[in-house]
């Protein structure tokens, strides 16, 4: 991670004085904070085409545009830009880094200005309700009463489901893809395999590497090889690469990278090191562990959304064993019992959970299809057509 994008992020900044302090689900209160955002296409003249789009745990606010660190292409320019799905032709795009990241807005990594030090530990505990809350002072700076669309996958979706249940008349429609309205006990265990290889790490130093000047690069890149394991499918997997051994025509009877899987991801955890904070891992794992929208009415989810005049579309994949097609159901039987307006579809794809993320053809032309209609009923201007062959 590079240390300055904490606090001056490569994007825009809305920063909230000691006078506009952020109350978190835990009890306490951030004062000063800040939020760290990009926008993309023009807002109209009855800020009526705004679309919110939210990232994943290991993503950010740079959904379409370069990277500041990596220099790679936005996390879902496949979804968002010109003429894409998501058109920002024709919609005003927002995408913030979530409370508890480390590209700008108030994270770990961030200075406590009560010290002058960084937060690291110190930082309240985040929840995905904290993360709406701030988007929804995000968008208030914008004048935005009513959001045309709230879009995400994975985490992401926990925060449009979230977004939906907490504020739904500022929510026209929602897409959530690839999510659930709780974590399962089988992804919470994953993230503490995370979390502890993280600690376990000598250089995390109690959570204060950055003051000290060291980074646990080991306990990170472990847990992001653990992690990227669940992204995928067995059957993308073993595509991919199966037995095939890496740089070499036989068996080295010893510990080093024998098989390409073994090779690929320790690529995966090296490179996702120098992005990201491990305190950040730390909090937005623990974020989505401890969401569970039926807790809020003793295990009733239709009741979360009685009421609701938002509309939902629901998208899940047949390989996805980390939110499975029936965590997807679940919600959209209780959209249905809450009477609320819901399209729900799953897509056949061996590509497992990041398949949200990938070159998906139909999951573009449902987006597309359903945005047209939805944006239709709110009165916004007519699309761009559709490339060939989406």
């Amino acid at each position: 991670m590079r240390r300055s994008e904490a606090d001056h992020p490569s994007s825009a900044v809305l920063a909230f004085g000691p006078d506009q302090p952020l109350v978190l689900e835990a009890g306490a209160v951030l004062a000063p904070w800040q939020i760290a955002y990009q926008t993309y296409g023009s807002l109209n003249a009855d800020k009526s085409n705004a679309i919110l789009v939210c990232h994943a745990l290991t993503g950010d606010q740079h959904v379409a545009n370069d990277h500041p660190v990596t220099g790679k292409p936005g996390w879902w320019t496949l979804m968002v830009g010109p003429g894409r799905p998501i058109d920002t032709d024709r919609f005003f795009v927002i995408c913030a880094n979530v409370l508890g990241g480390c590209m700008g807005t108030t994270g770990p990594a961030s200075t406590d200005p009560a010290t002058g030090r960084v937060y690291g530990l110190g930082l309240p505990v985040v929840t995905i309700t904290d993360m709406v809350r701030a988007q929804a002072r995000l968008v208030d700076h914008f004048g935005i009463d009513s959001l045309f669309a709230v879009v995400g996958g994975s985490m992401g979706g926990m925060q449009v489901l979230e977004w939906a249940a907490a504020l739904p008349q500022r929510v026209f429609a929602a897409v959530a893809i690839a999510t659930s309205h709780r974590h399962s006990s089988q992804n919470i265990a994953f993230h503490e395999v995370g979390r502890q290889a993280v600690m376990a790490d000598p250089d995390w130093a109690e959570g204060r590497y950055l003051d000290a000047g060291r980074n646990p690069k080991k306990g990170l890149a472990v847990a992001r090889m653990a992690a990227h394991i669940t992204y995928m499918s067995d059957r993308s997997l073993h595509a991919k690469f199966g037995r095939n051994l890496q740089d070499r025509e036989a068996l080295t009877f010893g510990f080093d990278a024998d098989f390409q899987i073994e090779s690929y991801l320790r690529h995966q955890g090296m490179t996702f090191v120098d992005r990201f904070d491990a305190n950040s891992y730390l909090y937005v794992t623990r974020a989505m562990d401890y969401f569970d929208l039926s807790a809020r009415t003793e295990g009733s989810l239709a009741r979360v959304f009685q009421g609701s005049r938002t509309r939902f579309c629901l998208i899940s994949f047949t390989s996805d064993w980390l939110f499975p097609t029936s965590e997807t159901r679940a919600v959209v039987h209780a959209l249905n019992g809450a009477g609320a307006s819901v399209s729900f579809v799953e897509i056949d794809s061996d590509r497992g959970h990041d398949s949200f993320l990938l070159d998906i053809p139909e999951q573009y032309r449902i987006v597309r299809g359903f945005l047209t209609g939805a944006a239709r009923a709110r009165g916004i201007a007519g699309p761009a057509p559709a490339p060939a062959g989406e």
